[in-house]
């Protein structure tokens, strides 16, 4: 009896193309799910990045404009950033350092004195303010690059406009 070669061949085509098809499924598969992981792992750190620097700007800000000392807790901060720094796109991790850093030197407003000057803050929040709706569109944009460019963010350091009526002679808080 001979040999069909045509079908033969055909059929072991059929099954090598089978084969590399369930392997570049796989590798595919595999791929998009690390991406979605990923994702995931980036919106909880960006979250809990935001969440903890609202807190600490907060504290800050409400110490100095009730001229107290501030009780900053800063373990979830750092644990924030240290998650992040897991995760984060380059972009994000520049942002989330200009915030550090302005989160430091409002803390060294208060280093053995309480400030009483309106315009030593007036910098640090515009600062801040720029820096947090800069992470926040860093972060967008490593989730989602397709995502709109914001040009204000909600939470984070309020209104200027705030913090000074809150300071202004008359509230309780002004000497």
């Amino acid at each position: 009896m001979a040999v069909p070669w045509g079908l033969l061949i055909s059929t072991a085509g059929g099954i090598a193309a089978t084969v590399v098809g369930v392997i570049a499924g796989g590798v595919v598969g595999r791929r998009s799910q690390n991406r979605q992981r990923l994702q995931e792992s980036r919106t909880t750190a960006y979250e809990r990045f935001l969440q903890a620097f609202g807190a600490v700007e907060m504290e800050l800000r409400e110490a100095f404009v009730d001229r107290r000392a501030p009780a900053v807790v800063r373990g979830p901060f750092n644990a924030a950033l240290q998650s992040m720094s897991l995760v984060a796109s380059r972009d994000a991790m520049r942002a989330a350092e200009r915030i550090c850093d302005l989160i430091e030197e409002f803390t060294i407003l208060f280093h053995g004195r309480q400030p009483t000057d309106l315009e030593e803050l007036r910098p640090i929040h515009g600062g801040l303010y720029e820096a947090h709706v800069s992470f926040v569109n860093a972060a967008r944009r490593s989730l989602d690059p397709a995502q709109e460019h914001l040009v204000q963010a909600l939470g984070g350091p309020s209104a200027w406009h705030g913090v000074e009526s809150a300071w202004a002679p008359g509230n309780g808080t002004a000497e």
